[in-house]
């Protein structure tokens, strides 16, 4: 079976950084002005998770709690013994730029004892979190990668977003077309040989993939193409390169789609999203 995660992890690099382990003993908020997802790992206890409408939910079983985009939100320990969490921020470093983030709902919520495959990582995560050593935040936090990967790997398997990317990652004839887009950007895709690698008739392709991804495969090629354009400029590679990496014939192709679905040429783009060295250095 091909890898439905791999490309999309190496092209839109994922960091996860821990920043509390243990009891959690008063309200702790968070804003998505931080500009971060969050991830909460309940090992006992309960809370009460509140949004910024005011939606309360309540956990009192050992649970993940995946922000994946910045949101803001609340947890508030029940009982006089408080809970116990270990807290990451998570980062996909790609903004809108990267499917999967896109696809992912506000909010993740699976309790621990479905995860059963991750009772190694758990565990691990949860004895360098809470009894710290040499090296620890280097090993929680990517712990905390692995545990989030593990947790997309689950909620692709048992089929826990029932549209956009993860849903065609989860079905077993698109996800073949979806992972061939990922991995080979710069070759020229026709509907016909996406078709094929689906093993579909063209006309039952184009429609099951409209119908389960919520957009046809040509838009969603485009998006994949110009999404990682603009993680690559963001890395500073130049127009020309960038344009040979994502599928397009030269600079000008790229520049003219990239306008197209930006709204500005690469070069103005990079320049509106790029911080000046004197600005980092000042801060």
């Amino acid at each position: 079976m091909s890898d439905r995660l791999s490309a999309l992890l190496q092209r839109f690099e994922l960091r996860a950084q821990v920043f509390h382990g243990g009891p959690l003993c008063g309200v702790a908020s968070f804003d998505e002005q931080q500009g971060v997802g969050h991830l909460h790992l309940l090992r006992q206890g309960a809370v009460v998770v509140t949004d910024a409408q005011g939606t309360a939910t309540q956990l009192d079983a050992p649970s993940v709690l995946f922000f994946p985009r910045p949101h803001t939100h609340q947890l508030q320990p029940l009982g006089a013994d408080g809970a116990e969490l270990v807290c990451a921020s998570v980062d996909f470093g790609s903004g809108d730029s990267n499917p999967l983030l896109r696809a992912l709902p506000t909010c993740l919520v699976v309790p621990l004892e479905r995860l059963l495959g991750l009772n190694l990582t758990q565990q691990l995560l949860f004895e360098e979190a809470f009894r710290p050593r040499c090296g620890h935040d280097a090993v929680v936090n990517r712990l905390t990668e692995v545990l989030l990967i593990q947790v997309l790997r689950h909620a692709i398997e048992q089929r826990l977003v029932d549209g956009g990317l993860m849903a065609g990652l989860a079905d077993p004839r698109l996800h073949k077309a979806l992972v061939a887009m990922h991995e080979e950007p710069s070759r020229h895709w026709t509907l016909d040989a996406l078709a094929a690698q689906a093993g579909m008739s063209r006309a039952r392709f184009a429609a099951h993939f409209s119908r389960c991804v919520g957009t046809p495969p040509g838009e969603y090629l485009a998006s994949w193409r110009i999404g990682l354009a603009r993680t690559l400029l963001r890395r500073g590679v130049p127009v020309k390169q960038v344009a040979a990496e994502v599928g397009y014939a030269n600079a000008s192709a790229l520049g003219r789609a990239f306008t197209q679905r930006v709204g500005s040429p690469p070069a103005t783009w990079v320049a509106q999203h790029t911080v000046p060295l004197h600005s980092m250095v000042q801060s």
